[in-house]
């Protein structure tokens, strides 16, 4: 009896349910079909009205000659060029911007006499339209790389620092009076209970701010700029080169959605505890 239990072959572990991981690919396809077709639906109008006489051509060119000339663009270098110039300029304010406001974010919104202290600054500042101040930063710093990036971290701050402090005003009070009931002391508490409660509100803000850094800049890079995605599309334009504006116009949004898409895998990574929606309707 002892001879043939040990001779007796270990039970395989089953494999994954085949039709739950169609299921699953099915979903994530349909998922990907349903997102891109209002974005398929938009560039097939571009294609067909300017071909159709329903927008002039001279400046509505269709989608696959503006395309034609970006992979031209692309392939000549010049556009690689003017994208550098442009993702350092922002990346160097969005960066200085999140370094700044998010730490001054947490501070406000825990510490009441520096709310207190800072709160009608704040106010003031925060309604004040970045671009109403380009002039000021031109003149205050000249046209060169300092007034611009300046002006990124000027724009991408507040949308960091004004979440970053709801973040922190927001958390579960329950949290809170369990912690302190608990017994943890103050950086306790902040550091367990209200950085990761803050988090994906922090990151809404940083999101926002990816944005933002790109669309002030274009506008920056139309002044006294020599490369750059705003550069390329005010001289195209003064040069009547339609296509090359529009291809530099896809780029930002290409930009942008790159941007965004990698903002949101690191929250999800720095947000991993969080469960999913529906998951804890099982």
């Amino acid at each position: 009896m002892s001879t043939l239990t040990a001779e007796r072959p270990a039970t395989a572990v089953p494999a994954a349910d085949p039709p739950h991981r169609l299921r699953r690919a099915g979903g994530l396809l349909l998922t990907a079909v349903t997102r891109s077709v209002a974005i398929a639906a938009l560039l097939a109008l571009w294609e067909v009205a300017p071909r159709l006489g329903l927008a002039d051509r001279t400046f509505l060119p269709p989608f696959s000659e503006v395309a034609r000339e970006w992979w031209t663009m692309l392939a000549g270098g010049e556009l690689t060029e003017h994208v550098e110039a442009s993702l350092i300029r922002s990346g160097a304010g969005f960066g200085l911007a999140v370094l700044v406001a998010v730490p001054l974010g947490l501070l406000i919104g825990w510490y009441r006499p520096v709310a207190d202290l800072l709160g009608p600054l704040l106010e003031l500042f925060r309604n004040t339209a970045a671009l109403a101040l380009l002039p000021v930063f031109v003149l205050l710093l000249g046209i060169g790389e300092t007034s611009k990036i300046s002006i990124v971290l000027y724009a991408c701050t507040w949308p960091i620092l004004l979440n970053t402090i709801s973040a922190v005003r927001t958390v579960d009070p329950t949290l809170l009076k369990l912690a302190r009931s608990m017994g943890l002391p103050a950086p306790q508490v902040f550091r367990k209970v209200i950085l990761p409660s803050a988090v994906p509100t922090v990151f809404t803000g940083i999101r926002l701010a990816g944005a933002t850094a790109i669309l002030v800049l274009v506008a920056a890079e139309m002044i006294g700029a020599k490369a750059g995605l705003g550069y390329l599309i005010t001289s195209s334009q003064y040069n009547f080169a339609i296509h090359r504006m529009y291809a530099g116009i896809l780029t930002i949004s290409l930009l942008g959605v790159l941007l965004n898409q990698l903002l949101v895998a690191l929250e999800r990574r720095f947000t991993r505890w969080r469960t999913p929606a529906g998951k804890d309707r099982a």
